[in-house]
């Protein structure tokens, strides 16, 4: 069975443990271990009734929840079938221009939908060991932005890093378009994230990217919602198939929207569980955990993480994400969820037995 470039594919990992799907303990897919919510789980069982209607196509619902909860008009709003469908907009958008930029190391959908509409692509590499910063960025080359794109996430997958505000506004100035991924911003709480929501208003080349399955815990459905310009987003409604959010998936995203007590007992629980991951991957030998402001780790290693992560999966039954889609990191990182307490624990528990064997 083929490599996957993505976290998550547990019937690879299965296969190679030799065990059912469910047994495996999945640390290469940064989903919350918390979700998904009982408010979600509630609001499916409520429209199964529904299942025999197509959705409202303009999802008007889901839209004004997203309204009420970002304080925009429902206009700047789009919702879609996981952020993966939004990002294949955005790269058709971003080929019309003369190049993309990237932050690298860069998640490896970017490199998929711009690929798929022959976009061209300048890499530039950020010294993500350093402060959570974007200052220096522009120096590193002499090129008009004026007529190019740029896309990056924040906080940045994978390394964690979150990057201020600040450091992205100058280049709302400098870019024709600027799309800026947030699929894990909403794992900070709202005195720490540094999110471009407020400011899209103000500029009609700024598109802003949001994933509520990661929070929630809710991949299998997939969605995920777009904010810019209206006149940006009516013109991508018409390169896109109708009905692209299901009715179970919009139903679950306004309940999850509104449950105040779940986001807040995410926003508690992450801050000490990745410190206890952080400590205990950094007190094994050999192992090298980066700072993160994310739900997940960047590990780097002192030996092969292919050989690491098939001996966890055949001793162990525990899932680690490779970084070889990320071509900047290749065979020395790999890098791991946060989840419960317990699970942590039976991760570094595991860990230790492999690479101390291995010494």
């Amino acid at each position: 069975m083929r490599q996957p470039a993505h976290g998550g594919n547990l019937a690879w990992a299965a296969a190679l443990a030799g065990c059912p799907p469910a047994a495996i303990l999945d640390f290469s897919a940064s989903i919350s271990p918390l979700g998904p919510p009982n408010s979600a789980i509630a609001a499916i069982q409520s429209q199964i009734g529904n299942l025999r209607h197509y959705p409202d196509p303009n999802y008007s619902e889901l839209r004004l929840a997203l309204s009420h909860f970002h304080q925009l008009p429902f206009e700047w709003i789009l919702p879609g079938n996981g952020s993966a469908e939004l990002l294949t907009l955005v790269g058709r958008e971003l080929a019309e221009l003369a190049a993309t930029v990237l932050i690298t190391p860069a998640f490896g959908d970017y490199y998929r939908t711009l690929s798929a509409y022959n976009a061209q692509v300048l890499e530039f590499p950020v010294d993500w060991e350093s402060a959570a910063n974007l200052s220096s960025f522009l120096d590193k080359g002499s090129k008009d932005f004026q007529d190019m794109g740029l896309l990056l996430n924040n906080p940045q997958n994978p390394t964690g890093k979150l990057f201020l505000r600040e450091s992205i506004l100058p280049y709302l100035d400098q870019f024709a378009l600027v799309v800026v991924d947030e699929a894990f911003m909403d794992f900070l709480s709202p005195d720490e994230e540094q999110s471009l929501i407020a400011l899209v208003q103000e500029y009609d080349n700024l598109v802003v990217l949001r994933s509520l399955t990661k929070f929630y815990s809710l991949p299998g459905l997939r969605l995920g919602y777009a904010i810019a310009h209206p006149d940006r987003l009516s013109k991508w409604q018409l390169w896109r198939d109708p009905w692209p959010v299901n009715t179970l998936a919009a139903a679950a995203a306004i309940a999850a929207l509104q449950d105040r007590e779940f986001q807040q007992q995410t926003w508690l629980w992450l801050p000490p569980a990745r410190t206890q991951l952080l400590g205990g991957l950094a007190a094994i030998p050999g192992l090298h955990p980066k700072n993160s402001a994310a739900n997940f780790l960047l590990v780097e290693s002192n030996q092969s993480i292919s050989q690491l992560q098939q001996q966890l999966l055949t001793y162990h039954q525990i899932l680690i994400r490779d970084c070889l889609s990320f071509k900047e990191l290749g065979d020395r990182f790999f890098r791991v969820a946060v989840r419960t307490q317990a699970d942590n624990q039976r991760l570094l528990t595991a860990l230790n037995s492999v690479i101390t064997a291995e010494c």
